[in-house]
């Protein structure tokens, strides 16, 4: 399944993309499973991604839990925790 991923701020900073088309394994489901494989591909991926649980992610442009399942997603976008006041 061939999915489009959107990078913001400092992701997008450490993986050195705005955005790529990739093919996803059978096994990626959900949010969870696409951020572990995200961090297999290489090291700007592995340094961008470290910290897991403090990476937001929307689907279709509404955010999500890691637990969600991305089937159908047209574009997931990558954010690092939203900061400010």
């Amino acid at each position: 399944m061939k999915t489009n991923l959107v990078y913001f701020a400092w992701v997008r900073e450490r993986i050195g993309k705005t955005e790529e088309e990739i093919e996803l394994p059978e096994a990626v489901v959900t949010v969870g499973d696409l951020l572990i494989h995200l961090r297999g591909l290489g090291e700007e991926y592995e340094t961008a991604l470290q910290y897991p649980d403090v990476i937001r992610v929307a689907i279709n442009q509404e955010h999500v839990e890691h637990d969600e399942k991305i089937a159908g997603a047209r574009e997931i976008g990558i954010f690092p925790p939203m900061t400010g006041g």
